[in-house]
Order: C-alpha cells, then structure tokens, then sequence
C-alpha cells in the first residue's frame, strides 16, 4: 500500500524451456485507484503535495488503469535499463534513479510534478494525453531520462 509498484530481480533458480537459468528481473504493478491513488494516479487525482490544480481526466476514462499504464511504462523503463542493479542509474545503488524515475512526474514539455503542462486534450472527452496507442486509444506515458542532453525527454 505504500508503493506503486516496483521491479526486482531473483537469483533464484528457474526452468525456461528446459535450460536452467539463475537470474530473473520481473515487475509488480498494484491497481493505482485502490492503492495510494493521491501517490500512484497524479495527474488524475489531487496529489499530496505540490500545486494542487484540479486533477486532469484519465485517457481511458478509469483512472485506476490509466495510473497502471503510467506505472507500467515507468517500470518496463527501469527494467530494461537497470534489470539487475547493475546497469543504467544515476546517484547511490541503495536507492537510484533510473530512466523513468529520473523525471516522475514529467509528462509534457515545461511539466514538473503537480503540474502536468503542455499535453494533447481530447476536445469532444477532455481526455489528457500524450500517446496514441491502437485502435485510437489515448495513454499518458512518462518522461525518459535522456543521458545525452541530460534532460527528461516527452512525447510532446
């Protein structure tokens, strides 16, 4: 109940068709409206702290979801730069910023956490998003660290 989700790693022995292998990363992702919402789901409920504008409507219309799709992005981030602790972080191993979480919070250019700035708005929904998914589906995903300009770098 304190954390939106997070991504380990195992060393813990496992059969993958047929050859055993010693190290696996995977990741957990709560259900974000039932868990810490004002935490895991800005901007699309009041944060705890920060500006406190009135909070943006979920791309999906369920805000749960759609703080798991934030969540998820973040973390399949993470996992993929730093699956074992040993990869891409910046600042102590104990507790490091990785692609994502480097800029949590950051959604659009010129956003910060508690105010999510430049996104795309649905006019007919009033939808905020910055991603276009299948079959016309809206998403807001996070900002990814960019090591080359160190900067965080938005969809839009």
């Amino acid at each position: 109940m304190n954390s939106c989700g997070t991504h380990e790693s195992s060393n813990g022995g496992s059969q993958i068709r047929g050859s055993k292998t010693n190290k696996f990363a995977y990741i957990w992702v709560g259900n974000s409206e039932t868990q810490c919402p004002r935490q895991c789901v800005w901007p699309f409920h009041q944060p705890i702290y920060g500006p406190q504008s009135p909070p943006l409507v979920a791309p999906n219309i369920d805000v749960g979801l759609d703080g798991m799709v934030i969540n998820l992005a973040s973390l399949l981030a993470r996992i993929v730069t730093n699956p074992f602790g040993n990869g891409y972080f910046q600042g102590s191993k104990d507790a490091p910023l990785e692609a994502a979480s480097a800029c949590l919070g950051v959604y659009g250019k010129g956003s910060y956490p508690g105010y999510a700035e430049d996104l795309l708005t649905d006019p007919t929904t009033g939808v905020s998003y910055n991603a276009h998914g299948y079959n016309g589906k809206k998403y807001l995903l996070p900002a990814l660290y960019d090591p080359s300009s160190s900067t965080c770098s938005t969809l839009v």
